[in-house]
């Protein structure tokens, strides 16, 4: 069982669409269900939604007392002003050097089962863990990070109030993030105002990048769903010496630089794309999908060469930015001292 946080959204997809399709395409009725947006944010049971745990949670992102020389918080990372993302190719830890992966957004992550690029963590608290203490990112020491948090009576208080009998512990800290976390949803984006059936929401262009998006482009091989990621791992024939996947799953031949397929949403904010921000903008990213990719043994069967012309390639793009959430206005919280 599950708690549910009420987040009503019905949707309808466009049948003008269809018919763009090309033959074997799926129903109307189909298509309406694999973009349907859920009605509910998914909490764990032993971590149901409050909205005093989830104030504390974002209190403690965007709190820098959380790294080692307290200057980094995880909105250093997963800034909301880039769809909780950082506008460069590796963000820059607690050594004053970019990473070696960029990190990716947290948007809808109550949705995503397993987390990092190469899916690594099981769940949010597992991730918020792992850049906290990682030496190269955030830096932070958890004695260290609790006895501080200790010494600032609110949050005392607070984690007392919360977790009677625990108060600051590592776990109730990752908890509260991780909590914080799953509220982070993309909001309505002129694709959600289209679908409800508000044709104007959306120029013809975009119509038509979503008929080439789930028919001739084949984008929606991979990016399914509401959130338009199928949460797998492919490698996408990217020139990287990067092992991906592969690291934690070395059996399957396929998981050799696979990464994880993230989600669309709110792109217009999330240059640079790919998993090491190897890509500037969304055109350079279509011109890799266009090509195909490398060729070698672990490639994704589903990394195809496509075939669009300059107007296609435009109209997809047009869609893409449809994705985009009208208001992305997060208020920064107010610290305790």
């Amino acid at each position: 069982m599950r708690s549910k946080f009420s987040f009503i959204v019905s949707m309808q997809l466009f049948a003008g669409c269809l018919a763009l399709a090309p033959a074997g395409a799926q129903s109307l009725d189909a298509v309406k269900a694999d973009y349907k947006r859920p009605t509910h944010i998914p909490f764990p049971e032993d971590a149901p939604y409050s909205p005093q745990l989830a104030t504390m949670g974002k209190m403690l992102f965007f709190d820098p007392r959380l790294s080692g020389q307290q200057n980094l918080s995880c909105a250093s990372c997963h800034n909301p002003s880039f769809g909780f993302e950082v506008p460069v190719p590796g963000a820059i830890g607690a050594t004053n050097k970019p990473l070696a992966r960029k990190a990716p957004s947290v948007l809808n992550a109550a949705w995503i089962p397993t987390l990092f690029w190469d899916g690594r963590a099981p769940n949010l608290e597992t991730q918020a863990m792992g850049p906290i203490t990682a030496d190269a990112e955030m830096d932070g020491k958890f004695p260290e990070i609790i006895a501080r948090l200790k010494r600032i009576p609110e949050y005392k208080t607070s984690f007392d109030a919360l977790f009677p009998g625990k108060g600051v512990t590592q776990d109730t800290i990752l908890t509260a993030i991780a909590t914080y976390e799953r509220t982070i949803v993309s909001g309505w984006a002129p694709f959600d105002r289209w679908v409800e059936g508000d044709e104007a929401a959306m120029s013809n262009e975009a119509k038509r990048g979503f008929a080439l998006f789930t028919g001739k482009a084949t984008c929606s091989g991979c990016h399914t769903g509401w959130n338009f990621t199928d949460n797998k791992f492919h490698d996408l024939g990217i020139e990287t010496k990067d092992i991906g996947r592969a690291a934690f799953d070395p059996d399957d031949r396929y998981a050799k630089h696979a990464f994880k397929t993230p989600g669309l949403r709110n792109l217009s904010y999330r240059a640079p794309f790919g998993h090491a921000g190897q890509f500037a903008d969304l055109d350079a990213i279509m011109a890799h999908y266009e090509s195909g990719g490398l060729q070698r043994p672990s490639k994704s069967l589903l990394m195809k060469p496509i075939d669009l012309t300059p107007s296609e390639r435009a109209d997809v793009i047009a869609f893409l930015r449809s994705l985009t959430a009208d208001q992305t206005e997060t208020a920064l919280p107010n610290l305790p001292n």
